[in-house]
């Protein structure tokens, strides 16, 4: 006799499913192989990925710029004209610009002035982006061979200056940051005869307290010059005078 369900459809004898075996494929998780593994320690960032301080009004910002490992030095003459040219790619803009460049060995220090937090970001990115191309022709011309990719880590440290004292501090910090890290007493016998940072914008600083009783300061040839700019608010230009005078052989911190 035929079966019918319920639903008015034939019954039909249920299929028995069979487990498939699938052969074994290897993880691809690790091992000696071309990106594998986690992100080499020179390009992953150097700042926590948090929320920036946000301002509109004109406001003075410690910025530090790292670069990736393994890099090389900055501290060069090549280097810094690389470096030169990329100060007056950001010249031109009214909402942001550079007042103090220190170069270091691994990283650059920079007290900007900006008028907005956005009007920061794309100032040091424009910065960056340019420091990058020109950095990178530098050393091509220098080992003979081309140099392309990333050269900063994918964020830099800012730090809002916001009273007399701390923006004090942060110019002795960024433009005795050489002596900080001993290059003042290096091996270059030309280097350790100079006052200042000839490979920084300490020459083009005219706050030096060994500069109060003569006017005339370091002088650099205007196209080796870095390209900063004067200050313009009121804490960059005059302010920070009431914490104290800065002295060019003051030594901002331990020697590193």
């Amino acid at each position: 006799m035929e079966m019918v369900s319920c639903y008015g459809q034939d019954m039909r004898e249920r299929k028995r499913h069979v487990q498939v075996e699938l052969p074994l494929v290897p993880k691809r998780r690790g091992g000696k192989r071309k990106g594998a593994g986690r992100p080499p320690k020179g390009f992953r960032s150097s700042e926590r990925h948090k929320m920036r301080a946000r301002f509109d009004r004109l406001t003075a910002v410690h910025v530090t710029l790292r670069l990736i490992a393994g890099y090389g030095t900055l501290r060069r003459r090549d280097t810094y004209l690389a470096l030169r040219k990329a100060t007056r790619a950001v010249l031109g803009r009214s909402d942001f610009r550079i007042v103090h460049l220190s170069p270091e060995r691994d990283h650059i220090h920079m007290i900007v002035e900006a008028e907005t937090n956005g009007a920061l970001a794309r100032g040091v990115q424009a910065f960056e982006i340019s420091a990058a191309q020109h950095l990178n022709r530098a050393i091509g011309r220098r080992t003979g061979k081309q140099r392309r990719g990333s050269v900063f880590a994918d964020r830099y440290h800012a730090r809002i200056l916001r009273s007399p004292t701390q923006v004090r501090n942060a110019i002795n910090y960024v433009l005795n940051n050489w002596r900080r890290h001993g290059e003042d007493e290096g091996w270059d016998i030309e280097i350790r005869s100079w006052d200042v940072d000839y490979l920084s914008s300490a020459p083009s600083f005219t706050g030096w307290k060994e500069l109060a009783d003569r006017p005339l300061r370091y002088e650099v040839p205007p196209d080796l010059r870095l390209c900063v700019t004067p200050p313009q608010s009121w804490l960059l230009s005059v302010g920070w005078q009431k914490a104290g005078p800065i002295s060019m052989y003051a030594v901002p911190g331990p020697r590193r």
